[in-house]
C-alpha cells in the first residue's frame, strides 16, 4: 500500500532514491569536474561587481580567496604565491589587489603564525566586510528583480494599452 506522502512518477512508479539522483552540479559539469572540487559563490557578488567597483582582477582575486573558504568559522588563508599562480600574475600584483580590496573594506588581512616556532605563515583573509556589503545592497537587487518581474507581468497582460511614444 502506498504511503500518503510518497512521491509517484507519471508512469506510476516510485521515483529513484535520493542516492541515485544526480546533484544538479554533477548534471551540469560532470562528476569528474565536480570531484575536483567546487566553490559556493553568491550570484550577487558577480551581479554587483560594478556596484562594488571591483575590477575584473579584483573580482578574480576575491573568487580565488573564496575558493579557499570552506567553513564560515574558519577564514581562508591562501598564500600570495598560490593566488599568483592561479591567476597568472605576480605576487606583488596580488599584494596590491589585496591592499585595494582591504582599502575598500571588503576584506581584512590578519597575521597568522606557526604554533611551534616564530615563523610567519600566509595571511588569514577575513571577508566579513564583503559579506556585510552584499547584505547591504541585496535589497536593491531584490527590488530591481521584483520590478522587472512586475513589468514582465504587465507586458504579458491582455488588453494592456501601449504607452504613448514621446
Amino acid at each position: 500500500m502506498d504511503e500518503p506522502n510518497q512521491e509517484v512518477q507519471e508512469d506510476g512508479s516510485a521515483p529513484p532514491s535520493k542516492k541515485s539522483r544526480k546533484k544538479p552540479a554533477v548534471e551540469k559539469w560532470g562528476s569528474k569536474v565536480i570531484d575536483s572540487g567546487f566553490s559556493m559563490i553568491p550570484s550577487l557578488l558577480l551581479r554587483a561587481q560594478h556596484r562594488l567597483k571591483l575590477s575584473p582582477t579584483q573580482l578574480a582575486v576575491l573568487v580565488q580567496i573564496i575558493d579557499h573558504w570552506w567553513e564560515a568559522s574558519r577564514k581562508p588563508y591562501p598564500s600570495k604565491k598560490e593566488l599568483a599562480k592561479r591567476l597568472g600574475i605576480g605576487e606583488r600584483q596580488v599584494q596590491r589587489y589585496i591592499a585595494e580590496l582591504e582599502a575598500a573594506g571588503l576584506l581584512k588581512r590578519e597575521d597568522r603564525f606557526a604554533q611551534n616556532h616564530n615563523g610567519r605563515l600566509s595571511n588569514i583573509y577575513n571577508l566579513d566586510g564583503l559579506v556585510e556589503r552584499l547584505k547591504e545592497i541585496e535589497p536593491d537587487f531584490r527590488d530591481a528583480r521584483n520590478k522587472a518581474r512586475l513589468s514582465r507581468v504587465d507586458a504579458e497582460t491582455p488588453n494592456l494599452r501601449r504607452r504613448a511614444k514621446a
